[in-house]
């Protein structure tokens, strides 16, 4: 049984470097960013495959990503978590179930897609339950933003799915209001523009924390043109 407490990371931390090593794609923030060139999705050192690709921002723990990897062998899949207490786990995870189709980048999502993540190279990028960040004073922590729709829309492929779910009404509002700016995006959602989670969705921790408190789950999903 593999622990989380078992990773070390292959540098000092006097010395933060990016690199991919062992289901770990290391992106410390205050690394040199010229120093690491992307090898390519079906390089060794992420998948060794050329099978489609799947991102999950805001991963959490990595319930949902982990059940989706095993039951999509033929699908590879791309944890992105900043916290490295969260990301461990999912690195243990991987190994525990053999999971030869995930790898977890511990990475700050919009500076991972911004500088490392290819062009037309996705197929479908999923946020569960991203901290709203309520307090407009925090307005600027909130993922969900003009960058980040330019940047996933840029990732995915043509056709390819941005999909986001959330318990929180103004965030959900949010995300929607920006939507409707997005001239490469298409919502084939009815009004009011979201719904619930399809049945076969996937839970997580946090799907499960707030179906408890009785909270509405929104689900939204956007088509790149």
């Amino acid at each position: 049984m593999v622990r989380p407490k078992q990773i070390k990371p292959p540098f000092p931390k006097s010395e933060p470097t990016i690199t991919i090593h062992d289901r770990v794609w290391y992106v410390p923030t205050l690394a040199d960013p010229t120093l690491f060139h992307f090898p390519g999705w079906s390089d060794p050192l992420l998948f060794g495959n050329d099978h489609p690709v799947f991102i999950e921002y805001c991963s959490g723990n990595g319930d949902w990503i982990v059940e989706k990897a095993k039951q999509n062998p033929d699908k590879n899949f791309l944890a992105v978590e900043k916290r490295f207490d969260r990301a461990r786990k999912i690195w243990s995870k991987i190994h525990n179930n053999a999971l030869s189709n995930l790898v977890v980048a511990f990475a700050e999502a919009m500076m991972l897609s911004k500088n490392y993540l290819p062009t037309s190279s996705v197929e479908a990028i999923y946020v569960n339950f991203p901290d709203p960040w309520p307090k407009q004073r925090h307005a600027k922590h909130r993922l969900i933003s003009p960058l980040f729709f330019e940047e996933t829309q840029r990732v995915l492929k043509e056709k390819g799915s941005l999909i986001v779910v959330t318990d929180d009404e103004a965030y959900s509002e949010i995300f929607l209001d920006l939507s409707k700016q997005q001239k490469a995006f298409t919502n084939p959602l009815p009004p009011p523009g979201y719904t619930s989670p399809p049945e076969n969705y996937g839970t997580s921790y946090f799907d499960a924390l707030f179906r408890d408190q009785g909270k509405p789950v929104r689900y939204h999903e956007l088509v790149a043109l």
